[in-house]
């Protein structure tokens, strides 16, 4: 007699038989029978099945969930640690470069090769692809997937690709610094024409500070008597999702990084100069305390300086390349610098920002004339003068 809530009952060989629901196929309900010689093991067995058809019926949920489902779920899990400018760079990579590729795929069925694949495509000889996709771009894509990756994982998704399997050729990329001459012309003319767009420019040829930085800062962050400059916060223009307005919007933010909050000693002479402009609780770049001038702004304003000095075009950045490589030309440690750029290590600063000139490189060589190899005494003596 079957017990009361079990689909469990006694056969009339004497054993126990229990029957479960594991599923549906062309209309047809699908059971599965287990058999044993008492009821606690029928019962025991059961448990089993409905474990494992459980676990099978997750797996099949994670196998059929798209990627671009698997995307949303990671940018809002982490929206809150990350910073909007960094949820906006993720979505914009995803959106341009990779959805065209994964779009409408479970993320179970993108194997590393299908990975692979992508990154080949995004990828050429020199680091650029036709459309001037950047080794760098490239790279922050793969990262991306990793993460991407990682959190899926965790999330007991099935995961079949591997980012940290890719074979990406790192090139470095030619970084413009002014020269010597090119910086006197520039200062000259900042000089002649002097205002607060002048002064913006001064500020980061001598303290290297980011333009981001420059159009956030205010005047409350400069202690003129005690002469230093505290950036604790930057500006960028990032895309909107807002359809009934502008496509962009300008967002201010912490810095890049943790280290990229700090304080700057100011030398005198640009303390001079600040004096001439202060403005309480004003925009460093306006002098007003509700008008700002964003990045993209100061970019082409600095453009028009550069062509009327007719120095060759750069991107406003090679102020902040070319204060690093005249500080470690002056002598300055590393560490001083590292910490004055907002770097997290000194490895940063000395492969990415400090770019030794051909006189600076010319000046070491020419210590080598110390040695005098020519010599009377052996031919292969090494006579060191004085």
């Amino acid at each position: 007699m079957p017990r009361i809530g079990q689909n469990i009952y006694k056969r009339s060989d004497g054993r126990w038989e229990g029957r479960l629901k594991i599923g549906n196929r062309s209309g047809r309900t699908l059971y599965k029978s287990v058999y044993a010689k008492s009821y606690s093991d029928v019962k025991r067995k059961l448990d089993e099945v409905k474990l494992d058809s459980k676990s099978a019926e997750k797996n099949e949920i994670n196998n059929q969930i798209l990627f671009e489902d698997v995307v949303k779920n990671w940018l809002r899990d982490r929206s809150d640690e990350l910073k909007p400018s960094t949820i906006n760079r993720y979505e914009y990579l995803l959106e341009k470069y990779v959805y065209r590729f994964f779009a409408g795929k479970f993320l179970s069925e993108i194997t590393t090769k299908d990975a692979e694949e992508m990154v080949s495509a995004l990828s050429s000889e020199g680091g650029k692809t036709n459309n001037g996709l950047s080794s760098s771009t490239i790279q922050s894509i793969v990262s991306l997937l990793g993460s991407l990756g990682k959190y899926a994982v965790k999330c007991g998704y099935s995961v079949n690709f591997r980012s940290d399997s890719f074979s990406l050729k790192h090139q470095r990329k030619d970084i413009r610094v002014f020269s010597e001459r090119e910086e006197r012309i520039l200062i000259e003319e900042l000089k002649r024409s002097p205002n607060l767009t002048s002064l913006g420019i001064m500020i980061c040829l001598f303290t290297g500070i980011r333009v981001g930085e420059l159009c956030a800062l205010k005047w409350d962050k400069i202690d003129l008597r005690e002469k230093t400059m505290k950036i604790d916060a930057t500006m960028q223009r990032i895309r909107s999702k807002d359809s009934d307005k502008s496509k962009t919007k300008v967002i201010f933010g912490p810095p890049k990084s943790e280290s990229s909050n700090r304080v700057i000693p100011l030398p005198d002479f640009l303390i001079r100069e600040l004096k001439k402009y202060y403005t309480e609780n004003a925009f460093v770049l306006t002098g007003l305390e509700d008008k700002y001038i964003e990045p993209r702004t100061m970019q082409y304003r600095f453009k028009k300086i550069l062509a009327r000095c007719q120095i060759p075009d750069a991107n406003f950045h090679a102020t902040r390349h070319t204060f690093a490589t005249r500080c470690i030309e002056l002598g300055f440690d590393v560490k001083s610098l590292s910490e004055i750029l907002g770097h997290s290590n000194v490895t940063i600063t000395l492969n990415k920002y400090v770019h030794p000139t051909m006189s600076h490189k010319a000046a070491n060589m020419e210590k080598l004339s110390k040695y005098n190899l020519l010599t009377t005494a052996s031919p292969h003596a090494v006579v060191f003068l004085p």
